[in-house]
Parts: structure tokens; C-alpha cells; sequence
């Protein structure tokens, strides 16, 4: 038992333990961070009645609404509502880079319970796939999110940058999830979109840390002095 929960454990650390690490102006509180681990993973929880009953009541047919609805859209939502609702005027979100620290803290905190709870009632046989394609996806989506809340944060269009960090994750967790549903050999399709998803988030993590006075972003330094 040890073994399973370190197991489904382990990746959604390692990978938020990666983000938080690479905030190079200010590292974030890690009591906050810690919280919003855990407020992401208790929204597992009420996600998973939801999805629950749409299956239970026919609601949920069809590739697509399962893909893009169910997956992609609620869960996607309830992150960004955690974020905005939580985390945007917050007075420690003080830089942009700070977007994918707390994005990634929430998502992850969901990803890793998920995962858990997945090893739990499947064994720990799948602990490797589980940490390369769901954890590793939800991270991915999160830096998106992420990266586009710390825009809309610090720039003057917040309405497009907003938009935009909710779109996108919904977006590309609805083609995960069609892809796994729909394509009988889904590691051809799957292993393009992971790497194109991987390279796509560190692109973001790279331009997040290298914001200054760029479309009126400034870092936390001259945001505070």
C-alpha cells in the first residue's frame, strides 16, 4: 500500500517541486503553494460525482462530450475558477512567473489524488504511463493556464490573456482525452501531441521567466518598489 500511494505520489511532486524551483525572482510561500495543492486535489472529489452522473444518467454518449466536455472543459474550469477566485488578486502573485507556480500547485494537487486513487483500484503496474501521459498532461495544461494568468495579470489587454488561459488548456485536454478514447492505436497520435505539448509548455516557462517591461509586464521587483 506504501508503495502504491508513494508510487501515485511521486510524479505530480517531482513535477510541481520543477516549477516552483525555477522561479528565479522571488520563490512563492510554500504554505500557499502546499494549500493550493490541496484545494486542487479535494476538487477531485465533487468532479468525479459530476462525471458520474452524466454517465449514469446517458448524458455522456459520445466522444466528444466525454473528451471535451466532461475532461476537458469541467476540469479545466474548476482550476481556472480556483485560480482566479483564489490566487489572481492575491498579493503574492507578484510576477508573471508566479501564473505557473500556483497553476501548476492546483493541477497537480488534482492530478496526483487522481492518480492515486487510479493506482489504488487498477495496481501500481500502471504507475509509469500514469506519470508520463495524465500527471505529466495535467502539469502541461497548468503552465498554459498558468502562463497566460500571469499575462493578464501584469499586461493591459486581461481580458484576452484571461480568455486565453482558460481556451487553451480546454482545448488541448479535450484532444488529449479524444485521442485515448477514439484511436485504437492512440501512441501514435499520443506521443507527437506529448512532445509538441512539452515543448509548447517550456516555451512558456522560458518566456514567463523572461518577462520584464515587455507589453507593460514587469517583474515582481519593480511591480513592489
Amino acid at each position: 500500500m506504501l508503495t502504491l500511494i508513494s508510487a501515485g505520489i511521486a510524479p505530480g511532486v517531482a513535477l510541481l517541486s520543477y516549477f516552483y524551483l525555477k522561479d528565479e525572482y522571488e520563490i512563492e510561500p510554500l504554505s500557499i503553494v502546499l494549500r493550493m495543492f490541496l484545494v486542487g486535489a479535494f476538487f477531485v472529489f465533487p468532479i468525479m460525482f459530476i462525471q458520474y452522473v452524466f454517465h449514469a444518467e446517458g448524458m455522456a454518449t459520445s466522444a466528444v462530450t466525454h473528451a471535451f466536455f466532461l475532461s476537458g472543459l469541467l476540469e479545466e474550469f474548476v482550476k481556472w475558477f480556483i485560480l482566479y477566485f483564489f490566487i489572481y488578486d492575491h498579493h503574492e502573485f507578484d510576477e508573471p512567473y508566479d501564473g505557473i507556480v500556483y497553476s501548476a500547485s492546483v493541477s497537480l494537487g488534482f492530478a496526483t489524488l487522481e492518480n492515486i486513487l487510479y493506482l489504488l483500484a487498477n495496481g501500481v503496474e500502471f504507475a509509469m504511463t500514469r506519470a508520463l501521459l495524465p500527471v505529466s498532461s495535467h502539469a502541461l495544461f497548468a503552465v498554459i493556464m498558468g502562463f497566460y494568468f500571469g499575462k493578464a495579470k501584469f499586461a493591459m489587454k486581461k481580458q484576452r490573456y484571461l480568455f486565453l488561459s482558460f481556451s487553451l488548456p480546454f482545448l488541448l485536454h479535450g484532444t488529449y482525452d479524444f485521442i485515448l478514447l477514439t484511436q485504437e492505436k492512440w501512441g501514435y497520435y499520443m506521443v507527437p501531441f506529448m512532445l509538441s505539448l512539452w515543448w509548447f509548455a517550456l516555451r512558456k516557462v522560458k518566456q514567463a521567466k523572461g518577462f520584464h517591461n515587455h507589453e507593460g509586464i514587469s517583474p515582481a521587483k519593480s511591480q513592489v518598489q
